[in-house]
């Protein structure tokens, strides 16, 4: 037997390991597919996005701080000075809205936060635990379902003016979860029967550890949706108990207490007013967008989720056939056209 020469070894190629063909993309690519497919969930992203740069960056833009008061300026509309005009003591506009935008919008994802995660958690164990844990947790749900939250927040409100506004937090936070429990705890129950579930179970995984691994994570595409849109919630429920005194006070400010204090002088200077109100509609508005993108993307059931359809492409016409000429299907066999009364009679 001949040995190969080494030169020949050298140049032969190295044998190429088969390629394997690229499998389905994952949920978490079809899911921004779908998202950014949504023209209206990208504007409203983009939107809150510039309103983040705007609030925290904005005032890095501006020589006048939201509490330090131009006596030489009240009342001025908006200038060069002064963006977006005084108040009545002074008080550049331009730098409290971006401060009551930094307040506000803080307040709205701690609380979308706070109450998704306490939905979630009292939920998944009503629904997995049943029993009188169950009974229990939906005794809660129900008692603070009929507690009027309005009135409750401005009973306790006042009682605490020392911890500031995380107190404030923890009170919307408190009546803002119980919808999103109920909902979590019937799709829990649901889940408490499916097969990974059960494995999980006869394998002597602790509770717990289902539910953290197992059940809330085939929850995240509610979970993440209506945290979304508590965002929007949360703002309007700060900015209205704030409107009445019962939120962020002085010498603090948020949305609600621009709102609050510019609403009588509106008519005759609307600067007090009228940029507030824009900002809170805007972030409200976009919001309420992302929060209708992420249902259509997290659930593949919906029309908007489906890839729309390509229109069939046209059949390109044959060449003209002459007079009398058959078909290419073949001649036609002619049909009868004796009614079916004369056959009889014949």
């Amino acid at each position: 037997m001949t040995d190969v020469p080494e030169s020949v070894t050298a140049l032969t190629p190295a044998p190429v390991a088969a390629r394997r063909p690229p499998g389905p993309p994952g949920r978490g690519r079809l899911v921004l597919g779908r998202l950014l497919g949504a023209r209206w969930a990208v504007a409203g992203a983009v939107t809150v996005l510039l309103l983040f740069v705007l609030a925290f960056g904005g005032p890095y833009l501006t020589p006048w701080d939201y509490a330090a008061p131009d006596y030489t300026a009240l009342r001025q509309p908006p200038s060069a000075a002064h963006w977006f005009g005084t108040n009545g003591i002074g008080q550049d506009v331009f730098a409290q809205t971006l401060r009551g935008l930094q307040k506000s919008l803080v307040i709205g994802l701690l609380v979308a936060l706070f109450s998704t995660a306490l939905a979630a958690l009292v939920g998944a164990c009503a629904g997995y635990f049943g029993g009188w844990t169950d009974r229990l947790l939906m005794f809660l749900v129900d008692l603070m379902l009929v507690l009027p939250s309005f009135l409750v927040i401005t009973i306790v409100s006042p009682q605490l003016k020392g911890s500031g506004w995380i107190a404030f937090v923890g009170l919307l936070a408190l009546f803002n979860w119980m919808i999103t429990a109920r909902v979590v705890r019937s799709m829990t129950i649901s889940l408490a029967s499916r097969e990974f579930v059960r494995a999980a179970q006869f394998m002597g995984v602790r509770p717990l550890r289902i539910i953290l691994r197992h059940i809330l994570p085939n929850t995240a595409s509610f979970l993440i949706t209506d945290a979304t849109i508590a965002v929007g919630g949360a703002v309007m429920s700060e900015t209205a108990l704030s409107y009445f005194g019962f939120g962020v006070r002085a010498p603090d400010v948020s949305l609600g207490t621009l709102l609050a204090a510019g609403t009588s002088e509106a008519p005759v200077f609307p600067w007090l007013f009228y940029f507030a109100a824009g900002l809170l509609v805007l972030f409200v508005l976009a919001v309420n967008l992302i929060g209708d993108g992420l249902r259509d993307a997290l659930d593949p059931t919906s029309e908007a989720a489906r890839p729309a359809r390509r229109p069939r492409r046209a059949r390109p016409a044959g060449p003209a056939l002459p007079a009398g000429a058959p078909e290419a299907g073949g001649p036609r066999r002619p049909g009868p056209t004796t009614p079916r009364s004369n056959r009889s009679s014949s």
